[in-house]
């Protein structure tokens, strides 16, 4: 029965409770000058002839939103995974190019390979939760989040570096700072007011979670950034079987899965695609799947975003997966978010 469900308290759970702070340091430690303004500028004015941006996990999938960006800004830049780019792209390793490495621990193996074969010959800017790290002490800008310790899976560090990297996206495209930090500002405490009512959201999710034994997560856009990171959170938090892809990729093959016991998560996304995203949901449940919509329009609580600027969407979309995490390890009675086999840092290639 749903109704017997407990919540085990744990590490976890605090860092999640502790993100509208994490994002609140993070944006009073933004500079505006030094050597990242130095790069940045360098970069705005045609001295780079590309821009790589790199991580590993939800450091990587948090780079959605800032490669959308540039694109926007008539940038066109090169989103690859560190694992991906230290082995197969020798040639992106040269002074026409500026790399964006982001890496909470500032160590993993990737990381430091990364460095290793650079030779100081590209520029890069890190973005990371650890000022002694090799990335932080190896690169030409560095960009420090404040999140404070984290005990284990990602969550208030991928906050972190959401609003790190959209405040160096303002300064890559050369935008009004002032602006840019004031709308970042209306975060912490969206953020706030949605885990205010945590317990509410996870009760509300429980009972929709009860007997699936496949999870997805599709959007669009920057909500890649929340679809991406929630399919990896879910399975490390919790040990369920969880995938995050775009909206179309789901059409073009897990579509054909469909059954009571397959959960797809969709986020609404911005005004242009939102449609799409919504007709997913609704085509999921006519196919007897079961789904639900996160957004500003969501059905249920649970799932439902305070306002804010689109630009901060991805701040709030993965607060529901967050949720999901909760209510999937109080049905199977395991504490969320507690390795057992894996660690924080990944040190093996």
């Amino acid at each position: 029965m749903t109704s017997d469900y407990k919540i085990i308290e744990g590490e976890y759970l605090r860092d999640i409770l502790a993100q509208p702070q994490a994002v609140s340091d993070t944006l009073d430690a933004q500079e505006e000058g030094g050597p990242l303004k130095s790069l940045c500028e360098r970069f705005a004015g045609g001295e780079f002839s590309r821009i790589v941006l790199t991580g590993m996990g939800s450091s990587f999938h948090a780079l959605h939103p800032l490669n959308l960006e540039l694109i926007s800004q008539g940038h066109t830049p090169v989103m690859v995974e560190t694992s991906e780019l230290i082995y197969y792209m020798p040639t992106l390793f040269d002074r026409g190019t500026l790399i964006v490495a982001v890496s909470q621990s500032g160590r993993s193996v990737e990381i430091i390979r990364l460095l290793e074969i650079n030779q100081r010959r590209a520029s890069i800017i890190g973005v990371t939760n650890t000022p002694a790290s090799p990335l932080a002490e190896g690169t030409d800008a560095v960009i420090l989040t404040r999140a404070g310790d984290e005990f284990s899976v990602s969550c208030k560090t991928y906050l972190a570096s959401l609003v790190s990297l959209a405040w160096l996206g303002a300064l890559l495209c050369r935008k009004h700072l002032p602006n840019t930090r004031s709308e970042l500002g209306e975060g912490a405490p969206a953020v706030r007011q949605y885990l205010e009512r945590w317990r509410n959201h996870v009760g509300d999710i429980v009972p929709l979670l009860a007997g699936i034994r496949d999870l997805f997560l599709a959007g669009r856009g920057a909500s890649l950034a929340a679809a991406g990171t929630g399919g990896l959170i879910i399975k490390e938090s919790t040990h369920f079987h969880s995938e995050g892809m775009s909206g179309a990729a789901f059409r073009h093959g897990p579509m054909e899965m469909l059954n009571p016991d397959i959960f797809v998560l969709v986020f609404e996304g911005d005004i242009g695609v939102g449609h799409l995203n919504s007709r997913l949901v609704q085509d999921v449940m006519a196919k007897g799947g079961r789904s639900e919509l996160v957004g500003k329009n969501a059905s249920r609580e649970a799932f439902r975003l305070p306002p804010v600027p689109q630009s901060l969407s991805p701040l709030l979309e993965i607060l529901p997966v967050e949720m999901i995490t909760l209510a999937l390890a109080a049905l199977t009675g395991r504490e969320a978010g507690r390795f057992e086999i894996g660690s924080k840092v990944t040190t093996a290639e």
